[in-house]
């Protein structure tokens, strides 16, 4: 009798399903809603949430409770999963797959005469709004125009996002101020990227009708006012974007989007 065949690997029985696979590339350009999904994918929202719970069993996505309405929630893929589990389908299939063996650098893409920019938005912007924008700004060495801006801002940026950036980013952000939206209005933005699922229902349109992108982020305040009752909530807060922000890059290295291009902004209407 032959050997017995190898079964294929995990990630490949989960995402190779049509649905799921649809639903992982709607996940990967933004957090999303069930309903919203349902729309996208034209399927019924009792089959979408269905293998969403696969998806989510599998580790390849998770959800977390809407701070606009406690009763819905917000799916968010699990981008660094994803990408083991593609390693490791490709060396489970032959070695010479396994990532970093036979590849190449990327190409150089040409400089563009105009710097792409983007807006982030929380309600307060004195959180997670002003991390994102320092991250971005960071990794991009300011070859992106990253901006921030809130519904509602406070009056200063919360003292454990200023320290967190300081102590394990090297951001010192100490001097910056919130800034409300009505301030960049009218401005030009590639891509507008919510981090708060109360400022998604209430930001604005922009001219040339930037991509809009939606990160559902608990904010980080709520864990206590004072700077070391909020720490570890803004150290993972932190974490959570820059991961997030490594994940954009490549998104933003294949320069502007077009207009209408952006299928989360008509879900979401």
């Amino acid at each position: 009798m032959g050997a017995s065949k190898p079964a294929p690997p995990a990630f490949l029985r989960l995402a190779a399903h049509p649905l799921r696979w649809r639903l992982l590339t709607e996940l990967a350009a933004s957090d999303l809603r069930v309903r919203e999904l349902a729309t996208l994918t034209g399927e019924p929202q009792n089959l979408v949430s269905y293998h969403l719970r696969l998806l989510r069993d599998g580790g390849l996505a998770a959800a977390t409770r809407s701070s606009f309405d406690g009763r819905d929630s917000y799916y968010h893929l699990d981008l660094d999963r994803c990408a083991e589990g593609l390693a490791g389908a490709g060396a489970a299939l032959h070695p010479a797959l396994r990532p970093g063996i036979g590849t190449a650098p990327p190409p150089v893409r040409p400089r563009r005469s105009r710097r792409l920019a983007v807006l982030f938005v929380c309600t307060g912007n004195t959180g997670r709004s002003p991390i994102a924008e320092a991250l971005l700004r960071q990794h991009t060495a300011g070859r992106v125009e990253a901006v921030s801006a809130g519904s509602r801002p406070g009056q200063r940026l919360h003292p454990g996002g200023v320290r967190v950036l300081r102590d394990r980013y090297g951001i010192d952000v100490a001097d910056q101020r919130p800034r409300h939206l009505d301030t960049v209005a009218g401005r030009r933005f590639d891509y507008v990227i919510t981090l708060c699922d109360k400022a998604r229902e209430v930001c604005p349109e922009f001219p040339r009708h930037p991509r809009r992108i939606h990160w559902s982020i608990p904010d980080p305040a709520s864990a206590g006012d004072g700077e070391q009752a909020g720490h570890p909530a803004f150290a993972r807060t932190a974490a959570d974007i820059d991961t997030r922000i490594r994940h954009l890059l490549p998104v933003l290295q294949q320069g502007p989007i077009t207009a209408g291009s952006s299928v989360v902004s008509s879900a979401r209407r």
